[in-house]
């Protein structure tokens, strides 16, 4: 237990910061303070000492120095066991202070302002507060070190509980939570000045040292399987993507709920004319574009209704009140997501309980870069974003795809895009008709997509996230009766598969690129 009798307050988000102070008072704590904090302190009938009076040396250079001084961090970091130690302290008149409480410049909050300057990001990058945050944390079996204010009932209760003192365990979790606070806090400022300064530092995308800075957002109930447990977690200054979705009904979201309607709104983004993504296990099931989000909705459905059962619903517009009642009659669905979703729609499915209907404003593509982790290992690469310009097809086969047969060659190459490899679109216009995903071989794909889509197969088009090793999926292909494939090419085969596609009397075109999925 440390009996605290000096305490230090300088706190930029002072949310529940006098609570944590009125406590202190009564027990007769020492207050020392800065600025905006002290004064606020005082307006509150609580006496607090300014640092510069307790330093005897005045704040200097418009307030980036004012709490870096030996009375400070002596005071902090001394040892409060160790003979020499506080031999040196008394020596210089150094007092030792119990108690930090000290929050950071709001630097991720001015950053994410429209037209910042750099000069105005710059001032708000914190020194003093990391500084004495991490004396603290350094010497926490001795020292109580508050970053979080949500720490404040906590220390409260253990205050009245201890009368004044506070137990060794907490402290060693406080100061543990700075670390992990000024890690992601550095990390923040070193990718926005890394961006802000210039092409050299711009361009190193794989820096020799990974920082990256998340803060939790929720405890999850599990993850992929009840026995693992989870929990989700925000980038720091993350402005798109599905974490900052707003969820208006239903039960919370599972970990299986986030991964798939990430899938369904990154597939959704595509799309720039309406259109209706359906998504189980991570994979497509059903994605139509259309003049109509209504329209798109119902062919989406109609791709796959089976499997659309207990999905996950996407749309790239504003829900109106038909695609509502359209949604509503499809059965069971786990999520809808929208960029809106209007109050006569959500009175739809307000009967629904169990439908999580969520809004995400934002739904552009956002370049950056996608991670996977390895046992002992992180993999990092560009976020698949390349388009595909119709300009770049190059048509290998007598005979050419017709107009209507390249958009839809085109929409079938964006699906693909996000189905698990190795991945076979089969399309009608800008609709999937068949999805055959996730099979060892291609063959099986294209025998799944042939599957899924029946009849609805006949005279479709065909796209291959990746060029065919053998012309035998090229037979099922006709077998489905599809009549143009877009394929990236490049195997050693091409030729026998470009044969067979002239045998069959199919269109080919090839990309160029590819989209494996893993």
């Amino acid at each position: 237990m440390v009996k605290i009798k000096r305490a230090l307050i300088s706190v930029s988000d002072k949310t529940g910061i006098l609570d944590l102070a009125v406590e202190l008072n009564k027990l007769g704590v020492e207050i020392l303070s800065t600025g905006g904090t002290a004064k606020m302190l005082r307006d509150n009938n609580i006496a607090a000492k300014e640092v510069s009076d307790y330093t005897g040396f005045p704040e200097m250079l418009d307030g980036r120095v004012k709490t870096l001084h030996p009375k400070i961090h002596g005071g902090l970091l001394a040892l409060r066991n160790n003979p020499e130690h506080m031999a040196k302290l008394k020596e210089h008149n150094i007092g030792l202070i119990d108690m930090v409480v000290v929050n950071l410049y709001p630097f991720e909050k001015t950053i994410s302002k429209p037209n910042v300057t750099i000069e105005e990001a710059i001032e708000n990058i914190d020194i003093g507060g990391p500084s004495m945050l991490r004396s603290a944390a350094k010497n926490s079996q001795s020292v109580v070190v508050v970053c979080n204010p949500d720490r404040y009932p906590e220390i409260i209760a253990e205050l009245r509980k201890n009368k004044g003192s506070v137990s060794e365990s907490l402290m060693r979790k406080l100061g543990a939570e700075v670390f992990a606070l000024t890690s992601c806090y550095d990390a923040m400022i070193n990718k926005y000045l890394s961006v802000h300064f210039g092409a050299a530092l711009a361009k190193e995308k794989f820096p020799q040292a990974l920082n990256l800075g998340f803060t939790k957002v929720q405890e999850l109930r599990y993850g992929e399987n009840p026995h693992q447990k989870a929990a989700f977690y925000k980038e720091k200054n993350a402005q798109n993507g599905i974490i900052n979705a707003k969820q208006l009904q239903g039960k919370e979201l599972s970990y299986n709920n986030i991964l798939d309607l990430n899938a369904a709104v990154e597939l959704a983004k595509e799309f720039s004319s309406p259109a209706a993504v359906i998504v189980k296990h991570n994979n497509p099931c059903g994605v139509a574009e259309n003049a109509s989000l209504e329209k798109a909705y119902i062919e989406a459905w109609k791709c796959d209704q089976l499997s659309a059962f207990g999905g996950i619903v996407a749309l790239n517009r504003k829900l109106d009140l038909k695609t509502a009642k359209a949604v509503a009659k499809s059965g069971f669905l786990e999520c809808v997501i929208a960029p809106e979703i209007p109050e006569e729609c959500r009175r739809i499915f307000k009967d629904k309980k169990n439908l999580r209907l969520l809004e995400l404003k934002a739904m552009e593509p956002m370049p950056e870069l996608d991670f996977k982790r390895v046992s002992g290992g992180l993999l990092a690469q560009d976020k698949d974003m390349d388009t595909l310009d119709e300009k770049n097809l190059k048509t290998v086969t007598k005979i050419k795809p017709t107009k209507k047969q390249i958009e839809s060659l085109i929409f079938g190459w964006k699906v693909a895009k996000h189905v698990k490899s190795n991945a076979i679109i089969l399309t009608a216009g800008t609709k999937t008709v068949g999805i055959g995903a996730g099979q060892m071989s291609r063959v099986d794909s294209v025998y799944i997509a042939q599957k899924k889509a029946g009849k609805k197969a006949k005279n479709s088009c065909l796209a291959s996230d990746a060029f065919f090793p053998k012309p035998d999926a090229i037979l099922w292909a006709k077998k489905a009766g599809a009549k143009a494939i877009i394929q990236p090419g490049g195997s050693i085969a091409d030729n026998e598969i470009i044969k067979a596609c002239d045998k069959y009397k199919m269109a080919m075109v090839f990309t160029g690129m590819r989209h494996f999925r893993h």
